[in-house]
């Protein structure tokens, strides 16, 4: 399992400048947002490394939106004449994420082609026709994905549609360092929710006891947060974050604190499980993502407010249909 290398209590003169590298316990780790991450190694800037890597963040965008938009890019006529001939604003919305998908399918054929032309040994300039058609259909699709939701139904995830240009115009070397500050802001914003969580629940009789276990499942999602899926830790770390997230959807109230009516110290105990486990939720949301969820980070703070203030949590938003 590795070690969680959190060092968000330092001060900031103790804390090295952005972009530090390091080997702690024998891993190159680098310093983002008062996290040591561990790193990975670059692929060389070829073709073939970005037409990879274009393919997995088409697939990872696929898998954290709402369900739909895998269309092929064979379809984009299609799909966009659905789109521009539709004056509803709901149907309109979706219409436009299954279009931004097309395109991003598109995007991932045509590199698919590129590289197979380099192989055969035709030189690829960055002013090909194909390459600048790649590069739009990135473009108009990141444009699009403003409406998009992710799978949760409460926000779009505007990095994960910027992804894949951006891993198009710049070099790998770039885009990967890109990527070690995203997960260092994921990693605060999952102490922020758990920090919350802590505060707002121990103040609680019933969920007194329950920061051990807030804290266990933050330092899970922290370490998933940084571990990719081919690292060989992965099948410590990812059961880890697994039986994390049960232990504390699963945690039970301290009966003796509750009365008849299900109140706490006039909290509602029902009410409090609930936002425990939609705290839990966005953690892992936002920990498969690897990427901050701003809005919706914001409203659940703003819940848990709610609800140490007046005993009851404000509604949640309604997720999208599986």
């Amino acid at each position: 399992m590795n070690n969680d290398l959190s060092q968000k209590n330092l001060l900031p003169e103790d804390c090295p400048p952005e972009g530090t590298r390091r080997i702690l316990d024998g891993r190159e780790r680098v310093f983002y947002d008062g996290y040591w991450i561990k790193t990975y190694p670059t692929p060389a800037n070829s073709l073939e490394a970005k037409k990879r890597l274009i393919e997995a963040l088409t697939r990872r965008l696929f898998n954290h939106t709402e369900h739909g938009l895998n269309i092929p890019g064979t379809r984009l006529s299609e799909a966009r004449k659905s789109y521009e001939e539709e004056t509803d604003p709901a149907l309109r919305r979706v219409k436009a994420g299954m279009l931004a998908g097309s395109l991003f399918n598109r995007a991932t054929d045509i590199f698919r082609n590129l590289v197979e032309l380099q192989a055969s040994g035709v030189e690829i300039k960055s002013s090909d026709a194909l390459m600048r058609e790649c590069g739009r259909c990135l473009l108009e699709a990141m444009e699009l994905g403003r409406f998009v939701l992710h799978r949760s139904g409460e926000e779009g995830i505007d990095e994960l549609w910027g992804e894949p240009f951006r891993a198009f115009t710049a070099p790998i070397e770039e885009f990967y360092e890109s990527r070690y500050i995203k997960i260092g802001q994921t990693k605060r914003d999952i102490d922020r929710i758990a920090d919350t969580m802590v505060d707002t629940f121990t103040r609680i009789p019933a969920f007194a006891q329950i920061e051990p276990l807030i804290r266990a499942f933050a330092r899970a999602a922290r370490i998933k947060t940084e571990t990719l899926r081919t690292d060989p830790n992965i099948f410590d770390v990812w059961p880890q974050l697994v039986t994390a997230a049960e232990r504390l959807a699963n945690f039970a109230p301290d009966e003796t604190a509750e009365s008849a009516n299900n109140l706490s110290d006039g909290h509602s105990i029902s009410d409090g499980l609930q936002l425990i486990r939609a705290g839990r939720d966005l953690i892992f949301f936002i920990t498969r993502a690897r990427t901050p969820m701003p809005k919706s980070t914001s409203e659940y703070l703003e819940r848990c407010r709610v609800y140490l203030e007046t005993g009851l949590a404000p509604t949640a938003p309604t997720p999208l249909p599986a």
